[in-house]
């Protein structure tokens, strides 16, 4: 079965004969600086842009849309027909792509009858799709995998597909990532086209609205691209490392680089080799493990972590003659001497280190002043003194007011000089008729 091919009538939307047009002797002419032209040449280079981007952009989008059927139709409903994988296992590799493609089919319509404005005025409230997709990426590549080395069925399956003439020696695993750099396209195609479009346009605020919302979507995936490779980056450090106890994966943590460095003893020691990788927060210094050892031999133990936080970085001169450089790191237990031969890639190092450190630092500076405003007290600090220094009255009948009250001495008739007013008490004595 091959997929359908498209023809774009691009010169439907592409002519400019729907503007009004006037007399180039009665049009005022603007000219501009030497070197310049005139508006009417102006407006005429910018056409001919735009009549590109939007070929462009019907023609790439006939190609991807191919692409998005070749998935749908040779593996997602064949596989939901034969049962070859279950359905959790098929949702969890292809998540969205279906409803992808559907959304797809809508937009290239729309693009090729000319309505690009309302073509993504419809296909923007459908782009939560494609960040879903995105979030399922990781997972879907990590099921697929799992389902190759398991599923021998669903093996020889991709295979066979894979092998088709329409798929051009593809692999579903280069098919799957297209919706993600698609978007990306879409973000840079759409800008040139807004940017080429007269403001009068009908279609003009259609599109800068899509330019907006498609590079949200855009930015969302890059940073979801980002935190994956980071995090695979991370991964890898720690399984390098020798241990159990040896733990880089850390919430937040992001990798930066990595290399030797010769460490230089501040004593009389000889220098020695060191593998060192730079986390966000974090500088880890290991070694390599005994070449003999029977099971870890191409792995690297851990030395020593040290927090950036409480760091300082700075370049030492004059101990190289030009070949390389010397860094000198201190922290709060310990300073460190760290050089290399090649002058390049110390600088490099420094500079990666003053980045993370002063990010660190001033992340630190923004929190604790966050902490001290949450601390001030709500009354003026003038208002507590004078509370502090005038003493509360005390309610009446309260222990403090009675102790406060100054002690009477009694009168030589044995009752003090209030006795009248105390309350008397009084004994009840039985009726006599009553007994």
């Amino acid at each position: 079965m091959s997929a359908p091919s498209y023809h774009t009538p691009v010169e439907r939307h592409l002519t400019s004969s729907e503007e009004v047009r006037v007399p180039m002797a009665s049009r005022p002419q603007l000219k501009y600086p030497a070197g310049g032209t005139n508006l009417e040449e102006q407006r005429t280079r910018w056409e001919r842009k735009r009549v590109r981007t939007v070929k462009e952009l019907i023609e790439t989008e006939q190609r991807y849309f191919e692409q998005l059927e070749l998935v749908a139709v040779y593996f997602i409903e064949i596989l939901t027909a034969k049962g070859t994988l279950r359905p959790e296992e098929r949702d969890a590799i292809f998540c969205t792509f279906k409803s992808i493609h559907s959304i797809n089919r809508m937009l290239l319509s729309d693009l090729e009858d000319g309505k690009l404005g309302q073509g993504f005025e419809r296909f923007c409230p459908q782009l939560h799709l494609y960040t879903t997709y995105t979030d399922n990426m990781e997972h879907a590549l990590k099921v697929l995998q799992e389902q190759i080395k398991k599923n021998k069925q669903f093996a020889r399956f991709k295979k066979l597909q894979e092998s088709r003439a329409e798929f051009h020696g593809l692999k579903l695993e280069d098919l799957l990532p297209l919706p993600l750099r698609r978007i990306y396209q879409y973000k840079h195609l759409l800008r040139d086209l807004t940017e080429n479009t007269n403001p009068d346009h009908p279609e003009f605020q259609q599109l800068k609205s899509a330019v907006r919302v498609i590079s949200e979507a855009s930015q969302h995936i890059q940073d979801q691209a980002r935190r994956q490779e980071n995090h695979l980056q991370v991964l890898r450090v720690q399984k390098l490392l020798k241990g159990r106890r040896s733990k880089v994966l850390a919430a937040g943590r992001q990798y930066i680089r990595e290399g030797w460095l010769t460490t230089v003893p501040s004593k009389g020691e000889e220098t020695k080799h060191r593998m060192f990788f730079l986390f966000s927060d974090l500088l880890l210094m290991t070694k390599p493990c005994h070449p003999l050892h029977p099971v870890h031999s191409d792995k690297l133990v851990w030395q020593r972590a040290y927090p950036l936080v409480e760091g300082r970085v700075e370049k030492v001169f004059g101990h190289t003659r030009s070949q390389g450089g010397l860094i000198s790191l201190t922290f709060p237990e310990e300073k460190l001497l760290v050089m290399s031969n090649d002058q390049e890639d110390i600088n490099n190092w420094y500079r990666c280190l003053s980045a993370a450190i002063g990010r660190l630092q001033s992340r630190a500076t923004v929190t604790q002043r966050r902490d001290n405003l949450a601390r001030r007290p709500l009354r003026p600090a003038q208002d507590s003194t004078q509370t502090n220094t005038d003493s509360p009255i005390p309610k009446a009948g309260s222990k403090r007011y009675l102790s406060d009250q100054p002690r009477e001495e009694p009168s030589a008739s044995g009752y003090t000089e209030n006795h009248c007013t105390e309350p008397k008490q009084m004994k009840l004595m039985p009726h006599p008729t009553l007994r």
